[in-house]
């Protein structure tokens, strides 16, 4: 026993001299308690909604303010034709649209059924199934109170016709396959470039490379190339992987597909150099690259949550998360085929993260050689 507590307190006092582990081992579990106890959230609220009112009747109105009011959609646009609200829902500016067609009230009133349809996105296809069944049953109760006040008959007034564009069959896969690639390629891109610094550092090669003829910016050029072409490798092979064994489909160009996953990968090694630049053990690093990679890409991202049931402050979080930018670009590539102007603005906040992570790295580096 005596022996024993001689290793507890030697273990102690190696704690409390390693800040880093220190904070490690207080700090980030309480972090992320309140981090993602407020971020895990399984439903779906605050739904963009787009409305196509053919109508303009009373009728019609009440039907939207029951969308409205129900707090889980806010009507953020009013369409007149298809092409509008196509090309709201390809560059995401909303999730789903509400079709009424002419004649809802005259037809509710005079005993006949109204077809209104349901525009879903379905490149999520958990979201999308939860706002089907929003939808329908809003409309269904809406529909069961014109029977009763209008009809007088026991059957529904409207039948609702959803349709669920990009993902008709609410396969999951279409939906976490993407998030994978975005996840794999993440995690491997931090990782082997934080670690590989690192080890030079433990090995003492580190030493040799600073009294070399060799620049910062030719160092971590020289670095990072093997690992970037490692990861889009990787990354390429799963794409390719899921297409045979998920069906996953291609609709969009391969050019731009590898486009947005060079800016993606970009920005992970310079994370995993910045890290390099922090941690002292490879030990330090692996934790450091978990905790900056992994969690954010797999919680913060929109891979498994929906970004909209976030509270305010975590929805700020998730805009310097790589991850989400990309997801939303490989997601319209992939699925919906759509071109670079419908999600240019990812691109350039990918871009914006590559250069400022890489800079960071660089300048850090310098400061430590010189």
């Amino acid at each position: 026993m005596r022996k024993a507590l001689a290793v507890g307190r030697k273990e102690f006092r190696q704690i409390v001299r390693d800040r880093l582990s220190l904070l490690i081992l207080m700090f980030v579990p309480a972090f992320f308690l309140l981090l993602y106890g407020y971020a895990l959230n399984f439903d779906v609220q605050h739904i963009r909604l787009a409305v196509e009112d053919n109508d303009r009747t009373p009728a019609s109105r009440k039907i939207i303010s029951a969308f409205v009011n129900s707090s889980y959609f806010d009507l953020v646009a009013s369409v007149s034709d298809d092409r509008e609200y196509e090309r709201l829902i390809d560059v995401g500016d909303v999730r789903a649209v509400l079709v009424l067609p002419r004649g809802l009230e005259r037809k509710l009133l005079t005993r006949e059924r109204v077809p209104v349809q349901v525009i879903i996105n379905g490149d999520n296809s958990n979201a999308a199934a939860t706002v089907m069944g929003y939808a329908l049953r809003i409309l269904q109760t809406s529909s069961t109170e014109y029977q009763v006040q209008a009809v007088g008959s026991s059957g529904q007034a409207m039948s609702v016709e959803p349709r669920v564009w990009y993902n008709p069959e609410l396969r999951s896969a279409l939906f976490l396959v993407p998030g994978l690639i975005a996840y794999i390629g993440m995690i491997s891109a931090v990782i082997s470039t934080a670690l590989s610094v690192v080890r030079e550092k433990e090995r003492g090669t580190m030493e040799q490379v600073r009294m070399a003829p060799l620049s910062t910016v030719a160092y971590i050029v020289g670095k990072t190339l093997p690992y970037f072409c490692i990861s889009m490798g990787t990354s390429i092979a799963v794409i390719l992987a899921s297409m045979l064994l998920f069906g996953l489909p291609m609709n969009g160009s391969w050019l731009m597909l590898i486009f947005s996953l060079s800016l993606y990968l970009a920005g992970a090694l310079g994370l995993g150099l910045m890290i390099s630049t922090v941690a002292d053990s490879q030990q330090a690093a692996f934790q450091m690259a978990i905790l900056a990679s992994f969690l954010p890409t797999m919680m913060l991202s929109g891979f498994v949550f929906p970004i909209a049931s976030m509270p305010a402050p975590i929805r700020a979080v998730t805009y310097v998360v790589p991850a989400r930018y990309f997801l939303v670009a490989l997601r319209s590539i992939v699925l919906k085929g759509a071109g670079v102007a419908v999600f240019w603005p990812q691109l350039v906040a990918l871009t914006l993260y590559a250069a400022f992570m890489l800079t960071m790295a660089s300048r850090r580096l310098h400061r430590q050689w010189t």
